[in-house]
């Protein structure tokens, strides 16, 4: 899933400016140019905001607060034409992560926000498919904000059509894979869970194949 990036920045030509290089590097962006328009998005989707120190008769400090109220864990850049150790101690103290003076090289912003991404998100190794999101390790399924549980067994056969998108398989090989070779049950146990995981994650496209098995599409 593509990280989205908040740009808050009243010089409309570096806004823009910063936004191109974001989006050519893959990121979702979403520029303002007030306090008051940033200010109405703080509930939105955001991975990093990108703020401005002087923002009409407010400031950036103003709006990392309102951002860390919210979720402590958001990354927040400053950027100011004020190259000054106080603004940078006041940004550090309010929970920003880094701090770039005008004018920047928009090459040199990209990449401290490629390492801050890395840094802050290098757990997020989420799989979107079908509208779900998938946390492999921690062995969890969302649709949205919603968490869906599924048994061991359920999670381990949804991971095997994931992993294997396009790819058929029989019962049989279903069974082996998931129960392992040595399971003395009924082969009918692979339908019943698969049963289970479709009324759990209706849109996951399993398909089933007739006198064959079943795929993902």
């Amino acid at each position: 899933m593509k990280k989205i990036i908040n740009v808050v920045e009243d010089e409309k030509d570096l806004n823009e400016l910063v936004k191109s290089y974001l989006e050519k590097e893959g990121y979702v962006v979403n520029s303002y140019l007030t306090f008051d328009e940033a200010y109405s998005h703080l509930d939105d989707s955001c991975d990093l905001w990108i703020l401005d120190i002087m923002l009409d008769d407010k400031s950036g400090f103003d709006l990392i607060e309102e951002v860390k109220a919210r979720n402590q864990n958001t990354p927040v850049v400053f950027m100011s034409a004020r190259d000054k150790e106080f603004d940078r101690i006041i940004g550090l103290e309010k929970g920003s992560d880094d701090y770039i003076t005008k004018p920047f090289s928009p090459k040199e912003l990209v990449l401290r926000i490629n390492a801050i991404m890395k840094r802050v998100y290098k757990d997020d190794n989420r799989i979107e498919i079908n509208g779900y999101s998938i946390d492999e390790q921690q062995r969890i399924v969302y649709k949205g904000k919603q968490q869906i549980e599924l048994t061991t067994k359920e999670f381990d056969l949804m991971m095997l059509f994931v992993r294997n998108k396009g790819t058929a398989f029989l019962r049989n090989q279903i069974l082996e894979r998931i129960w392992d070779e040595n399971y003395y049950g009924s082969d009918r146990v692979v339908d019943d869970t698969l049963r289970r995981l479709r009324k759990k994650m209706p849109d996951l496209n399993i398909q089933t194949i007739y006198g064959f098995g079943y795929r993902l599409g």
